[in-house]
């Protein structure tokens, strides 16, 4: 079995320790020693906290399955199993540690601006591909025209991200998928 590489042990177990402290509750001491390096290797992979903040959301983003959206089912289908496949990712990780893309933009205003751009990057990407299934489903009628998909996209982004806020005191899903169950209704037309 091949080793894992100090760099990507780092990023494995930084995401975990971003997950449960939070941006600025995580110390590069608390990283290393969950991937059990040296704190002195950390520095000879990033240069401080926030670039490897910033390469953890892009990861995630990269990660991010979209191919529910991307089927010939009917589009508010497709976008009730992209929604609750993400909804399961964040329950993998644990539901009282919330969505980690959700956590970075919380605090992305004082995480550093390569941090804010990723997130802003990955919530941008996410919305596009919503949007795009939004778009086909108002070809088709069976989506609400009301709004322009790219709105629609974000409201149910905000949706999806407040549903596992609001999950994270009691560490339980079942309101977070009543939401977005709720949240696509509002979307038919």
């Amino acid at each position: 079995m091949p080793q894992v590489s100090v760099k990507n042990r780092l990023l494995n177990h930084a995401a975990e320790v971003f997950r449960r402290k939070g941006f600025h509750g995580a110390s590069v001491q608390d990283i290393t020693t969950a991937a059990g390096t040296p704190k002195g290797s950390f520095y000879n992979h990033f240069d401080s906290k926030q670039q490897l903040a910033a390469e953890i959301v892009h990861r995630y983003a990269q990660a991010t399955d979209f191919s529910a959206l991307h089927t010939d089912r009917p589009a508010l289908e497709r976008l009730h199993t992209h929604l609750i496949a993400q909804l399961d990712r964040v329950r993998e990780t644990g539901m009282r540690f919330g969505c980690l893309l959700g956590s970075f933009a919380g605090d992305s205003t004082t995480a550093g601006e390569e941090v804010r751009r990723n997130v802003q990057r990955a919530l941008t990407a996410w919305a596009d591909q919503i949007s795009l299934t939004i778009e086909q489903g108002q070809a088709t009628g069976e989506i609400t025209a009301r709004h322009p998909a790219p709105v629609l996209a974000s409201f149910l982004l905000d949706v999806l991200e407040g549903a596992f806020l609001r999950a994270k005191p009691w560490g339980e899903h079942t309101a977070a998928v009543e939401e977005i169950g709720i949240a696509l209704d509002a979307l038919r037309a």
